[in-house]
């Protein structure tokens, strides 16, 4: 059974995921509303896996006895000044996610609980993936820059690769080239 202070957290984290879930998304709806077409399509992607890591964690709160809570949650922001502010914003959340699941293992540890700190860990492995994913992204806009055609090139570099990650995104492989 897991303490209090665990199910607490973990209900947090639950909230955080669906936080992520719901940023990503309105992210991807504002990519679509620019014709960032391959942004969009990431985004999008990212927010179902976001989707699908606060379902994991209700799941381990339901196996272990506890009560999953689905919170209430602020809209995530609309706007966005630019392509790189928003994967900046990306990126920035992704750390503070870490951040969070660092606390999460921190506390596994020093209960000790070693089932949810095992459990955890595929969420330490996750993060270290996010985070660098994004920040590869951030190089390459700054590789690429986004002035003249540079944000075409960047959201054909995304649109690739959103189309690695799923089947659903192979349309915009075959979009004739400009």
């Amino acid at each position: 059974m897991l303490s209090e202070p665990m199910i607490n957290r973990l209900n947090e984290q639950i909230n955080l995921e669906m936080l992520s879930s719901h940023l990503y998304l309105q992210m991807s709806s504002w990519c679509a509303y620019k014709a960032l077409d391959g942004c969009s399509a990431l985004l999008s992607q990212h927010a179902d896996e976001e989707m699908a890591h606060m379902r994991r964690l209700i799941d381990y709160l339901q196996e272990t006895g506890g009560l999953a809570l689905v919170g209430g949650m602020q809209a995530p922001p609309k706007e966005f000044n630019s392509l790189q502010e928003m994967f900046e914003k990306v990126y920035a959340h992704e750390q503070f996610i870490t951040s969070k699941i660092n606390d999460l293992v921190h506390l596994a540890n020093t209960e000790p609980d070693y089932a949810t700190l095992q459990f955890l860990q595929w969420y330490v492995a996750e993060q270290h993936q996010e985070e660098f994913f994004f920040k590869s992204i951030l190089d390459k806009i700054t590789l690429i820059g986004l002035e003249d055609r540079g944000l075409f090139w960047i959201d054909r570099e995304i649109a690739a690769l959103a189309a690695s990650g799923s089947k659903e995104v192979t349309a915009i492989e075959s979009t004739p080239q400009i």
